[in-house]
């Protein structure tokens, strides 16, 4: 089976002409505008045209948000959707080589367009119901132009907005005549005569000049996993041969010295850093690099990383990088908080910056979104603070970073279009969606030999012992 059903999830509903965002609790991630305890935002088409208090609109389409909180839409700048349909399927991984052998060494070898497709597909629905509108697809498992294809087709599907890192396989077979040219073929079957898609290209590359300089030729951002102990050394050499630059987006970034660090941000190279992740499969040393980044000048986005051992929302990405800061801030020093050597930890409106409008510069999609600011796409959401878990709200970054869960997101917008309303994803045909995802779990589990067991410790698929 190589085709696949596109029709699972149905965006027929049309986009008023103007929608009225009325008595939220604005938390804007703009300086400018700052926070509204009640106020209003005015969206027409697919832009935000006013955020302030008391805005008239005749006609336009009226949300109630009082007890709401609004926040812009949440930028996951690191994501592996193509592994959708193998969640928590490694709850209890310890090291990378765990996640590597859940992965790349068993099923990514047997996927088929189809379980390409419904791995996208599925992990964007996912992102979109958790509140993240954006994320980077880091799609290392595109092993012919068809399951290319497939990828892009069912982000474009889903209605999320996404930046495509189109990359070759890890291990297995695969059709090495595409690559590096598969690139240039997305590009022109997919986006160049598509500026207002919201999904665009990018490609996913180790440290390899010569596949940087293709991405370069095309103008496609970079990504890379780097991992800084292992990799940094290498660093002083590239940015010598001017070979680092904004467009280079580089993950994880653990362990990384601080002439490493230097060098990332006189180079403009984007970051995003992984709380979970990190800690989750033991990378280097386990620990996610977001003080040493703010340290040396850069504000790297959050990252979800995969779903194969924990959630995809962004709420637990926040709360693990304030307990981990904290822990870290405890180990440098032993005074109590009221002492000259407080911790200075990130609060939570900081966080939620990270996930946010630091997420969208990890992206290369600041002028997009990021922030609830007039002339930006319309990507939102409305947190229902009137949840009992929730309510009352007595700080509204506090509510939003410690205690919201995807429950209490009653409404996701992106580019002024609905996709989740009354805590629902809209246009999901659930009955199909289900049985396709149970299908491609059938095919990968035989294909590889393994037999789900769902109260396992360990993970280990027959082909990891071969």
């Amino acid at each position: 089976m190589t085709h696949y059903i596109r029709n699972i999830v149905n965006h027929r509903a049309v986009t008023p002409a103007a929608t009225l965002i009325r008595g939220a609790t604005i938390l804007s991630m703009d300086e400018k505008i700052g926070n509204i305890e009640r106020g209003d935002i005015l969206i027409t088409g697919s832009t935000i045209n006013a955020v302030g208090q008391g805005l008239e609109a005749p006609g336009a389409h009226v949300i109630d948000a009082t007890n709401m909180i609004v926040t812009p839409g949440m930028v996951d700048s690191h994501r592996h959707a193509w592994e959708g349909q193998l969640r928590r399927i490694n709850a209890n991984a310890t090291c990378l080589e765990d996640y590597s052998n859940a992965t790349h060494f068993s099923f990514a070898k047997y996927y088929r367009p189809s379980d390409i497709y419904i791995g996208n597909l599925l992990t964007a629905l996912g992102a979109i119901d958790a509140g993240i509108t954006t994320m980077i697809d880091n799609s290392h498992n595109s092993r012919t132009a068809a399951h290319s294809d497939a990828a892009v087709e069912a982000l474009l599907d889903s209605g999320i907005r996404a930046v495509h890192a189109s990359g070759a396989p890890v291990s297995g077979e695969w059709d090495k005549a595409h690559w590096p040219g598969n690139w240039q073929r997305l590009q022109d079957k997919y986006f160049s005569n598509n500026p207002d898609s919201l999904v665009t290209p990018a490609v996913m590359a180790q440290l390899e000049p010569e596949l940087w300089a293709e991405a370069r030729r095309l103008g496609l951002p970079i990504v890379t996993e780097f991992f800084g102990a292992e990799m940094g050394a290498e660093l002083k050499s590239l940015h010598q041969q001017g070979l680092l630059g904004p467009d280079n987006i580089f993950n994880h970034c653990t362990a990384l010295p601080d002439e490493g660090w230097e060098i990332l941000r006189e180079a403009g190279v984007r970051v995003n850093v992984c709380p979970r992740s990190d800690a989750h499969y033991g990378i280097e040393d386990g620990m996610f690099a977001i003080e040493a980044a703010h340290r040396h000048g850069i504000a790297p986005g959050l990252s979800v990383d995969n779903e194969t051992s924990y959630s995809t929302d962004m709420f637990m990405e926040m709360r693990v990088a304030f307990y981990l800061q904290r822990v870290m801030g405890m180990h440098r020093q032993t005074h109590c908080c009221d002492s000259v050597h407080a911790l200075t930890t990130l609060p939570a409106a900081r966080l939620l910056r990270a996930a946010t409008l630091d997420g969208a510069y990890c992206a290369g999609l600041q002028d997009k979104v990021g922030s609830l600011t007039p002339g930006k796409q319309a990507d939102l959401i409305l947190i229902n603070a009137g949840d009992i878990n929730l309510y009352p709200s007595g700080n509204a970054f506090g509510t939003v970073v410690h205690a919201a869960e995807r429950s209490n997101i009653d409404t996701v917008m992106i580019g002024g279009r609905i996709v989740k309303q009354n805590g629902r994803v809209v246009g999901v045909d659930s009955a199909r969606l289900h049985a396709a995802i149970d299908e491609s779990r059938e095919h990968l589990f035989t294909a590889a030999g393994y037999k789900p067991d769902a109260f396992a410790e360990t993970f280990l698929p027959l082909d990891a012992a071969h």
